[in-house]
């Protein structure tokens, strides 16, 4: 039998998926910054961004680029802020690779101009849970950072995210209660999956409700959420994991849910 407090929570956490009108845009590099040795944030204006949709914090447009040989390479990417008034569009990209788009945002300069599509679609996490954990390594930064700035005031938030080393970390603005604990690479001998999991389980889940989201290579997103799943026992209703890349195959990403 349902209980109260179950049927009052799945009439509260009720995550909305939407589906948005997707086309190409031609958008014009205004600004460069270095936000960090390995993370470089890029602004875009475009009079075609005036009806430009983004409903969720961890959307991607895609980017495409010219793969040399005559055709396009697509890669997904966080719309990190944007404002259709203004026009304008910020994308973080981290420098974590030598692939194409990390390749064209090294070589960017004012003027340069760059394509995109999408968002195709939107997933809609309300910001009624009692408290949140997201979980990533570099790729999703722009989207935690996202939702940081967009959580309501006072709500707990815990985020753990690996970097190389501490002159990756950043600031971010917010409202909410932001426990930050970034996990460095450096000099250790595991892999990001053990090295977040040593990390999280030090970590005591406040009291509640709460939504896990993580972000990082594929095999490292659907470890942790195995243990989140079957370890801690958290509802799959209320985690998402996705595999922002996949190691060996350019351009792969996986949502395992």
């Amino acid at each position: 039998m349902e209980t109260s407090h179950q049927a009052e929570a799945s009439e509260r956490h009720v995550v909305q998926r939407m589906r948005h009108d997707s086309r190409r845009r031609v958008l014009t590099v205004t600004d460069i910054i270095s936000l960090t040795p390995k993370m470089l944030r890029i602004a875009f204006h475009s009079p075609e961004l005036t009806d430009f949709v983004s409903l969720g914090a961890d959307d991607h447009v895609k980017i495409f680029l010219p793969d040399g040989a005559g055709g396009t390479l697509m890669r997904d990417y966080t719309p990190r802020a944007f404002d259709t008034a203004a026009g304008t569009l910020i994308v973080d990209f981290a420098l974590h690779e030598a692939g194409p788009a990390t390749a064209w945002a090294i070589q960017a300069k004012l003027g340069d101009e760059l394509h995109i599509g999408g968002p195709r679609g939107s997933q809609v996490v309300p910001d009624d849970f009692d408290w949140y954990l997201l979980i990533a390594d570099e790729t999703g930064i722009a989207a935690i950072g996202r939702r940081l700035e967009g959580l309501r005031s006072g709500v707990a938030v815990t985020t753990v995210i690996i970097i190389d080393d501490m002159a990756e970390t950043q600031s971010i603005s917010t409202p909410a209660a932001w426990t930050p604990l970034w996990v460095c690479r450096e000099g250790q001998p595991l892999g990001d999956a053990e090295l977040l999991r040593k990390t999280l389980e030090r970590l005591e889940l406040p009291a509640g409700d709460g939504y896990i989201w993580i972000a990082a290579e594929a095999s490292v997103a659907k470890t942790l959420r195995g243990y989140f799943l079957d370890e801690r026992r958290h509802p799959p209703r209320w985690l998402r994991a996705s595999g922002y890349w996949l190691r060996g195959e350019a351009g792969a990403h996986e949502n395992f849910g």
